[in-house]
């Protein structure tokens, strides 16, 4: 199947549905289906507001759908992607205890279960075998929760999808559970071809091993046929396989035969299968999710607000929450981009996505972007998608204020899973905005961002203004010195010069490449009683202990091998990192750099008090590419400076100078932070400088600081 125009629409549309439907299930997760009959009668509509919940949440399903789906890419796009290599993926992405897993415990949780298997040296598939962990444990639900992305990647193609779906799945689950999710995606890939739901579940049964699977969805599929309600149905499911019928948390069988009854019973109406799949009980959001990305692929994007608008609330806003931090405020179309960037090179053909971080290239979309939240415009403000072309903007007074989400809002709630993540736009980057106007009274437009302070405030910094003519208009704005603080928000304002209503087309908005100079210095913490300011959220660690101190910027301690705290992005490519260090007593420590995830990275490392190593971190472990002698001691102050160029690693301390090269290339860019082992190690003074504008960095920072930014504090 040619990957055209309308296979990237519904690889959206998929990536939306699936968002969507556990955006409407999260609220009543848990609940009983009597409970949710009570409440809601049929909830044909977002309900978090009357549950005083978050819409837009942190949850496994989005987590683990798109986070695991990492590892196509860390794999070069092979088509022959194991289910080893996805376990991989698991320990990279997966912070213990914190990110994507429902941390019930081992027995009990099967991801968690199979996670600990991973980090005890099983490798998949074994580490989800039943073989291990019991027939039980390893037919729960969270085979098919997590496979969506690698069943879109192979559009009209559910023998390939088959193959990466089986192999994903395999990672913690088996037998019923696997073969669930390989009908599934089975069903997904071939959606993008056909539309009827017979020829569907006929095709998706040609992949199954299991007669058991066949027999359920045969049974499934009679019923539905004679059913006059869909309560009805449900009330069968249940005298037949029930909950009270199947052992375990969360067992498959009855979750899978309600997510395709609610598929069969919807039919072509996007908005009423999931109503089924949510008003119907057992585990909404999952069963939900997989029903809105399968009809999403199959009715297209249209169908999201066709009956019910479940797209508008939404606004494209994803978290997905992984060690890779900087990845973590994400969104539709990003996500769709990805998807279709591994379709491409696994099929060969040429991937036509846009090069800027925010393009609105799909129709409808708007990529988080919404009056600003922290400045308000006076006057009513509307977005509009221009064919994919760009973000309308229109205001009915003279100014409007316009911003999309770069890291968490302070002011938000949080239900459940952890929100873990760093910011993806830092100070010192470059921001780079096009927008487009067509009439020719002088409209003027300038770029802002909203930062937290250590107040627990918030700020906002704008640039200058710029008269945008007709046209086509780019802006460039440096984003000046913090203090280290994390952006929030990045924006756009417009003014009408004559106090006439204004308008522009925003064509697209970006940044790219590590800061010019970003900047954390002294002791964050001001008082022991009090608690940790929120700038702390920004930084990512799987060390067991992370914390701020009274004498120094952070203190990082964990009990094993490999305890790391990062912060940045994949943005960031060829760049230094340095800190004044005192390593207490530990085995090692040091620098990280191009971090993506907590297993991926380079580092610079001081042990045993007398060896300094540059390293490349991987699956497999440490591997050494270059090592000196140096001798310290504990409690020793350090300056240490960790630069990447190209292929290059320098690090220096003092003056000691070690260099490197990784021939392979393996990491081009990410995040940049610290690691110890078995220990403890104290941070000071830490910085982040983009090694080949470093100049620039000096001689323009801070020569137009005073003439293009101003700052607002917002109680």
């Amino acid at each position: 199947m040619r990957l055209t125009r309308d296979v990237q629409e519904r690889i959206y549309a998929g990536v939306l549905g699936k968002m969507t439907g556990v955006y409407l299930g999260r609220p009543v997760e848990g609940w009983t289906y009597e409970a949710i009959s009570s409440r809601f009668g049929e909830i044909t509509d977002y309900v978090h507001e009357e549950l005083n919940l978050p819409l837009i949440v942190t949850d496994d399903d989005l987590s683990g759908t798109f986070g695991f789906f990492r590892a196509v890419e860390d794999n070069d796009f092979s088509p022959e992607l194991t289910a080893k290599a996805v376990g991989d993926a698991w320990l990279n992405y997966i912070i213990e205890d914190k990110t994507i897993l429902w941390w019930g415990g081992l027995g009990n949780s099967t991801e968690h279960t199979a996670y600990l298997n991973l980090k005890n040296g099983i490798p998949a598939p074994e580490s989800g075998s039943a073989a291990r962990n019991g027939k039980v444990l390893s037919e729960q639900i969270g085979a098919q929760i997590f496979m969506d992305a690698f069943a879109m990647m192979c559009p009209g193609d559910p023998e390939r999808a088959s193959h990466f779906v089986r192999a994903a799945s395999s990672v913690s689950h088996d037998g019923i559970a696997v073969e669930a999710a390989v009908f599934l995606g089975a069903l997904e890939a071939a959606a993008f071809s056909e539309r009827k739901l017979d020829r569907l579940f006929d095709e998706g049964e040609r992949y199954l091993n299991s007669e058991l699977m066949r027999r359920l969805i045969g049974d499934v599929r009679n019923t539905c046929a004679k059913a006059g309600h869909w309560r009805e149905v449900r009330d069968y499911l249940n005298r037949n396989y029930g909950y009270d019928r199947f052992e375990g948390v969360c067992h498959i069988i009855p979750n899978h035969a309600l997510m395709l009854a609610s598929i069969l019973l919807g039919g072509d109406d996007f908005a009423r299968s999931l109503m089924i799949a949510v008003s119907a009980g057992w585990d909404t959001d999952c069963n939900a999710g997989n029903v809105g990305c399968f009809n999403g692929i199959r009715l297209g994007l249209d169908a999201l607000t066709k009956t019910v608008d479940v797209r508008s609330p939404v606004r494209d806003r994803l978290f997905v929450i992984t060690a890779d931090g900087g990845e973590g405020i994400t969104d539709a179309v990003r996500e769709t981009r990805k998807i279709f960037r591994a379709a491409s090179a696994v099929y060969h053909e040429a991937a036509n996505i846009p090069p800027e971080r925010f393009a609105f290239e799909y129709p409808g979309s708007v990529q988080g972007f919404e009056p600003c939240p922290y400045v308000s415009s006076g006057d009513d403000v509307l977005l509009t998608n221009v064919d994919g072309r760009g973000l309308m903007i229109t205001a009915a007074g003279a100014v409007a204020y316009v911003s999309t989400p770069t890291f968490f809002d302070p002011n938000a709630q949080w239900q459940g899973y952890d929100a873990v993540a760093s910011p993806s736009l830092y100070e010192g980057q470059t921001v780079t905005a096009r927008l487009d106007v067509t009439q020719q009274k002088p409209i003027l437009a300038r770029l802002y961002v909203c930062h937290a302070t250590l107040q627990d405030k918030i700020e906002v910094v704008y640039g200058q203004e710029n008269f945008l003519r007709q046209g086509n208009t780019r802006i460039d704005w440096v984003i000046p010195p913090l203090g280290g603080m994390p952006v929030l928000r990045v924006g756009v304002s417009l003014r009408s010069s004559m106090g006439d209503p204004c308008a522009a087309t925003l064509l697209s908005l970006d940044w790219t490449g590590a800061p010019l100079k970003y900047q954390l210095t002294g002791a964050l913490q001001k008082n022991i009683t009090d608690p940790m300011p929120f700038a702390f959220r920004a930084f990512v660690s799987s060390a067991r202990h992370t914390s701020l101190s009274l004498m120094h910027t952070l203190c990082v301690s964990h009990p094993a091998e490999n305890g790391v705290v990062t912060l940045g992005t994949r943005d960031f490519s060829d760049y230094s990192i340095s800190a004044r260090i005192i390593p207490q007593p530990n085995q090692r420590c040091g620098l990280v750099i191009r971090a993506r995830g907590h297993r991926q990275y380079y580092a610079a490392l001081l042990s045993g008090g007398n060896t300094l190593s540059l390293v490349l971190r991987d699956a497999a472990g440490d591997t050494v590419l270059a090592h000196c002698a140096f001798a310290y001691t504990a409690f020793e102050q350090l300056t240490m400076m960790l630069s990447a160029r190209g292929n290059n690693l320098k690090v220096s301390v003092g003056e000691t100078v070690l260099h490197a090269a990784d021939a392979s290339a393996r990491y081009r860019s990410g995040g940049a932070g610290f690691r110890v082992d078995i220990g403890t190690m104290m941070v000071d003074d830490f910085s982040i400088m983009n090694a080949s504008e470093r100049n620039r960095c000096q001689q323009s920072v801070g020569m137009h600081e005073e003439d293009v930014n101003h700052t607002v504090i917002l109680e």
